[in-house]
């Protein structure tokens, strides 16, 4: 009878053994072909790379999408601990391309101040205004994309906060409404949630959706930051029955959006259809959601607006470093604006068409800390859209796995098994968390600059380094009109209609 430990020997031999003669007779692999059992390291090491990167190798400062400094301060902001900063910056404040603010010598006296700001209205000409009490909220992320203890998590915590939610363009599900706070219900170029059989607009059905009271807004999204041209995609791994439900579409293939609405066909096109769908929503605000590749089609936009009241609410301006999914790299890396550079755009063609108080700039793009946001609203948005920060508020460690359906830390992934370690009554706490740190971050740097509201801060308020030793004001480097100078933002002080 052979010892125990002799037993193990002779699997692991035979493991070896097996292993060896796979490789050897494999036919897709050529450096396991040549090096039977030790060339599988290779792929091994290939793996273990960015998370070894991440954690071990590289500083605080370098990764990508976001460092882990940005990453810290959302972890901290979630957990609603302090969020100061020790002995300094690490940043390096002499690197080209970093904006700073230039603070008042007589900031806004603070003491007894509050974070509370009068809301800001989205279609506060129409019949069912909206008013939004936070600055930040959080971006379009679909059931299905997110797993449903994910959307749970957010919908419970905007509920808590006082925020509210986009539901991406996989519908409106159950878990969107389940935690009782407002929706901007997002329709995408699949119509998901009011689609017929061949994915065409059902009206009746969208017009049925938006009678639930807590949708209040809806964005047609006619492109996003991650793939500027293409529609979304959702991999047939993480299609279960009841997402195919909720969106209408067939179980075991990938669920591919079409590149654009077969409805909108020009810029006159898609203000029909924008006014068609705040009629059949009984007047709620509606706006339009895209990624800008110039200045054309915006000039176009601003012009019609301000011609006409048939128009967009709002415009969500999605910055070509945004997305959530995956993408082509040829699409991610090369199409479309980033964010900054498109909000300067649309707020000065707006402006020089006298047609910036009729309608509200939302921008969205890599925006997770206080700061961040607060430039995004000096550069010309009026709100900003999360969507990474709010899956860092859930627990993501950017392990860069969404598209794989093996989402470690159960944000992106429907797997039962990896979805259960996510508690929504856990997390929502920190999304609500993350939602209130952003606005008193913003609330914060609006008082350093001496002014009352977020909506106040502007392009004289920053500047930017161009060389070590030399920064611009930011007026300079995108600069305005005369006409769109005196062609203000939507006045948020004008009331909201009575009910």
């Amino acid at each position: 009878m052979l010892p125990w430990w002799a037993w193990v020997l002779i699997v692991i031999g035979a493991l070896l053994v097996g292993t060896t003669l796979i490789d050897i007779f494999q036919r897709k692999h050529s450096i396991m072909r040549n090096y039977p059992f030790f060339g599988r390291f290779r792929y091994l090491f290939e793996a273990l790379g960015p998370p070894l990167r991440q954690y071990i190798v590289t500083s605080d400062l370098v990764e990508r999408p976001f460092n882990r400094l940005q990453r810290t301060w959302a972890y901290r902001a979630a957990k609603g601990e302090l969020n100061a900063m020790p002995f300094g910056t690490q940043l390096d404040l002499e690197t080209p391309g970093v904006i700073k603010f230039n603070p008042s010598a007589f900031p806004t006296y603070d003491v007894g101040a509050t974070d509370e700001c009068e809301p800001i209205v989205l279609g506060k000409n129409r019949a069912q205004p909206y008013g939004v009490k936070h600055v930040a909220n959080v971006s379009g992320m679909s059931y299905g994309s997110l797993s449903k203890n994910a959307v749970m998590a957010l919908s419970e915590g905007v509920a808590l906060a006082g925020g509210y939610m986009n539901t991406g363009e996989g519908g409106c599900s159950p878990y969107h409404l389940q935690g009782g706070g407002d929706i901007m219900f997002q329709l995408g170029t699949g119509k998901f949630g009011c689609r017929t059989p061949d994915g065409r607009f059902d009206p009746d059905k969208f017009k049925k959706l938006c009678e639930n009271p807590q949708i209040k807004a809806i964005e047609l999204k006619l492109s996003q930051g991650a793939k500027p041209g293409k529609g979304g995609v959702l991999p047939k791994e993480k299609i279960t029955t009841e997402i195919s439900e909720i969106r209408g579409v067939p179980m075991g293939q990938d669920c591919h959006s079409p590149n654009r609405h077969i409805e909108v066909n020009d810029v006159d096109s898609l203000m029909e259809f924008c006014d068609k769908l705040r009629e059949l929503s009984g007047g709620k605000p509606v706006g339009f959601k895209t990624v800008l590749g110039g200045e054309e089609f915006i000039r176009d936009v601003a012009r019609y607006i301000a011609e006409h009241d048939d128009g967009p609410d709002f415009i969500t301006i999605d910055g070509a470093e945004g997305g959530t999914g995956a993408a082509p790299m040829s699409l991610s890396d090369h199409m479309g604006l980033g964010l900054q550079e498109a909000l300067v755009i649309a707020d000065n063609h707006l402006r020089e068409a006298g047609a910036r108080k009729k309608v509200m700039v939302i921008g969205s793009g890599r925006c997770i800390t206080g700061a961040e946001v607060a430039i995004a609203l000096g550069l010309g948005a009026d709100l900003v859209h999360i969507a990474r920060g709010f899956m860092f508020a859930l627990g993501c460690i950017q392990a860069l796995l969404c598209d794989t359906n093996h989402c470690p830390t159960g944000v992106a992934t429907n797997s039962p098994w990896l979805q259960r370690g996510l508690v929504p009554s856990e997390k929502k706490v920190r999304v609500a968390n993350y939602l209130h740190a952003i606005h008193h971050d913003v609330m914060m740097i609006v008082r350093a600059l001496g002014v009352t509201h977020p909506q106040d801060i502007g392009r004289h308020h920053m500047s930017m380094i161009v060389e070590p030793g030399r920064r611009v004001a930011l007026t300079e480097i995108y600069p305005t009109t005369m006409k769109a100078f005196h062609e203000t933002r939507v006045i948020r002080r004008d009331k909201m209609p009575a009910a």
